[in-house]
């Protein structure tokens, strides 16, 4: 069970104190205090855990200084859509909002590699209207042998390169929890002149330590990618650890199930999970269409396979793309064979918006179709 407590509740007060003391004398239950932050509104939700089953909704709503109370199922208990479940499926972060309702573009260098590249990335992004990119500076490979991204030294420069032109939010794949803290000296160096998303990668969907450290801090949104071979509800999972830590700012990517049935793309391509995702939780849902179709291949009238199936992710209701782009795709140092040129993005963007638009009109039918139902 969730309580959600009355905006502005001071836990100095005699409501939270004689709160707290009814919540203490449950039997088999213990609690989680999280303090969720928006640009709008900050609320205290309070996390009942345990043999929740005989408390009644009517009791734990009557209790001081509890605005809502809402009994949650067996799985997803913090991301997941619940009966009477009224909190918001979106975040917001560093001037943007994030939710299930929106659409980002997340398209840049799968890895940092120098910075000249790394500027004429963000100049076309700002030259195109973006905001937001991907830049890996730690990057895990299937061979020890192959390059394994600048790490820290090169988050100063990229960092600087954002502010310069006016990126608000970087993608960035974190490995370990060190990772979190190089990732915060480099921003508190720079001046802090851009937002960083971190990325949980499908090797690490369920490195469980690193899912608890990644969601004790609250500083920065993650982005969490389906697992390698595993189900979504083994990936979902995954997500909810980072949210019972205490970061409820989670977004959720599918990138393709590796399987020999995808063939001959990189993975099997799984973004008719689109709507199930948004169906079975509150988070925003993020496609990686690069390292699920893992080519440049095109069909007969000249559509490669990676805008196709954007677009199919995107006529579904996706709220965010992650894309790789390179200046010089032959030259880049991870996945050259899949990224987009630089040329091609504005190309990449409007077929976007068709899909988008596409989404949307679908989207008010069938609004239109349950209100006559």
């Amino acid at each position: 069970m969730i309580l959600i407590l009355s905006e502005g509740t001071d836990p100095q007060s005699d409501g939270y104190r004689q709160l707290m003391e009814r919540l203490a004398a449950l039997p088999n239950i213990r609690c989680r205090e999280h303090l969720i932050k928006g640009t709008e509104r900050s609320v205290t939700e309070i996390y009942l855990i345990g043999d929740t089953k005989a408390l009644q909704l009517e009791d734990m709503q009557a209790l001081p200084c509890v605005e809502q109370a809402i009994r949650v199922s067996e799985e997803y208990r913090v991301l997941g859509r619940h009966k009477n479940d009224n909190r918001p499926s979106h975040f917001d972060y560093h001037g943007l909002r994030f939710g299930q309702d929106t659409l980002h573009v997340f398209a840049g260098l799968c890895a940092v590699d120098t910075p000249q590249h790394v500027e004429q990335m963000m100049r076309v992004l700002k030259d195109n209207g973006q905001s937001c990119t991907r830049m890996g500076a730690y990057k895990p490979r299937t061979s020890p042998y192959s390059f394994q991204g600048h790490g820290k030294s090169c988050l100063p420069w990229v960092f600087e390169l954002a502010g310069k032109y006016g990126i608000k939010v970087i993608a960035m794949e974190v490995t370990h929890e060190s990772h979190v803290a190089e990732i915060r000296e480099a921003l508190e160096t720079t001046g802090k002149p851009t937002g960083v998303m971190l990325q949980i990668g499908t090797r690490n969907t369920q490195n469980f330590e690193l899912l608890k450290a990644v969601g004790r801090q609250t500083e920065y949104p993650v982005l969490i990618k389906r697992g390698f071979g595993i189900t979504l509800d083994e990936s979902l999972n995954a997500a909810e650890y980072l949210a019972s830590e205490g970061n409820s700012k989670v977004i959720f990517a599918l990138r393709g199930m590796k399987t020999n049935l995808g063939d001959p793309h990189r993975n099997f391509v799984d973004f008719a999970h689109v709507p199930v995702v948004k169906r079975l939780t509150r988070m925003p849902v993020c496609v990686d269409p690069s390292h699920s179709v893992g080519t440049r291949s095109a069909s007969p009238e000249g559509i490669m396979d990676l805008l196709h199936v954007t677009a199919q992710a995107v006529i579904a209701g996706a709220n965010m793309v992650l894309v790789d782009f390179h200046p010089d795709p032959p030259k880049a140092l991870v996945d050259g064979a899949q990224a987009l040129r630089l040329e091609e993005l504005p190309y990449f963007l409007a077929d976007v918006t068709i899909a988008r638009n596409a989404y949307l009109k679908r989207a008010e039918l069938g609004k239109q179709f349950l209100a006559r139902c």
